[in-house]
């Protein structure tokens, strides 16, 4: 019993592949679980604004009034509602159903064409910031646009200084689903990986079964193996299924490598699996293994991986918290396979990091795993 044996290891591991195989909550954890949240952050999540309710009060109706109107009315980041009556749009506003109001006053026209400042009134709902931002930003934007029109129709002589030409790399639709999407994949995994396994070794205790096992030759460290591989199998089968419905069903293209991609996936598996079996040796209760690892894996990829949240503005000491968590560097990995062909520049940096984060979990996790009742 001193040496490890492939015969006593395969023999426990075909012992849990047929618990796996006979229990339906694993495939649940593994295939269903992914699939409703991705559909979850396909179609539910997204920063990219259209259609914006956006009033515009008419008070004065003149035909540059009218002009600037229809330039709202041609873009396609607000549904525009007119109307004359104050009062109808600030009740809309208030109930949510517009999100900012227009007001074109009385005397717009009459400045316009006098050549003096015309002000515009723009009110708009401070419940949401970011969405406030956006309608600020893009009128700003609509406004600045028919501006430069009107003078290009009155000075045809009139030459801009600066001619910014835009372009994008990586993502150049703007579009954040390219984004979010391959992000959420590194949440979706973080806590697939930790509930796997979290419930492992507490099932195990509860159903009494643990105590049968201590009773064999089997060596910890084959029981502690055998029960990783085929959890680590089943993580691998959940990341395909995510990676296939991003590209084949949302349409998020991938141009970087899929062998960086599988390395990366597996050190970050690891990383998740060796939390999970240290939660459930440690608390041998699958209620409480479960709940500790929603909020030790989903809250910290969610919140502190930068896929949603940019780490760069949060405060030094939460900035200086996100680099224990392997999902940190995951979606770095995924984002960057997605979007763009992998430099090697980040390779070192995001691998090396989770290779040592899964090292520290699974030797806690084996310390923690003994053959004895106490």
């Amino acid at each position: 019993m001193t040496e490890f044996s492939f015969e006593r290891f395969w023999a426990y591991f075909q012992k849990e592949t047929k618990q796996i195989l006979r229990d339906p909550s694993t495939f649940l954890i593994a295939f269903v679980l992914p699939l409703l949240m991705i559909f979850i952050f396909g179609y539910g999540v997204s920063l990219d604004a259209t259609d914006v309710p956006l009033g515009i009060l008419l008070e004065d109706t003149a035909p540059v009034s009218r002009s600037l109107i229809n330039e709202f009315l041609g873009t396609p980041y607000f549904s525009v509602k007119t109307s004359y009556d104050r009062m109808y749009l600030i009740n809309e506003l208030t109930a949510g159903r517009l999100r900012g109001i227009i007001t074109i006053p009385v005397d717009f026209s009459r400045k316009i064409l006098e050549g003096v400042p015309a002000p515009l009134q723009v009110l708009l709902d401070g419940s949401e910031p970011n969405t406030a931002r956006f309608v600020l930003n893009y009128a700003t934007g609509v406004v600045n646009n028919w501006n430069l029109q009107q003078i290009l129709e009155r000075t045809s002589t009139y030459i801009l200084p600066i001619s910014p030409e835009p372009r994008v790399w990586f993502n150049p639709d703007l579009n954040s689903r390219e984004v979010l999407l391959p992000g959420s994949i590194a949440t979706i995994m973080s806590l697939i990986g930790t509930l796997l396994t979290a419930l492992v070794v507490a099932r195990e205790w509860e159903r009494g079964t643990m105590e049968a096992m201590m009773s064999t030759p089997i060596r910890i460290q084959e029981m502690f193996l055998a029960k990783l591989v085929p959890y680590f199998l089943l993580g691998l089968g959940s990341m395909t299924v995510c990676v296939s419905l991003s590209i084949f069903l949302f349409g998020v293209p991938f141009r970087g490598s899929f062998l960086i991609l599988i390395l990366a996936t597996s050190l970050f598996l690891l990383a998740a699996l060796g939390l999970g079996l240290l939660i459930s040796s440690a608390t041998r209760n699958q209620f409480v293994s479960s709940q500790i690892a929603i909020m030790s894996g989903f809250f910290p990829s969610f919140m502190l991986s930068g896929f949603l949240f940019e780490i760069t503005s949060m405060p030094w000491p939460i900035q200086a918290l996100t680099y224990v968590f392997p999902p940190r560097y995951f979606v770095t990995i995924i984002q960057s396979s997605f979007l763009s062909e992998t430099p090697k520049e980040l390779l070192i940096p995001n691998l090396v990091p989770m290779m040592i984060i899964a090292s520290f979990f699974l030797g806690l996790a084996a310390m923690k795993t003994v053959k004895r009742l106490d």
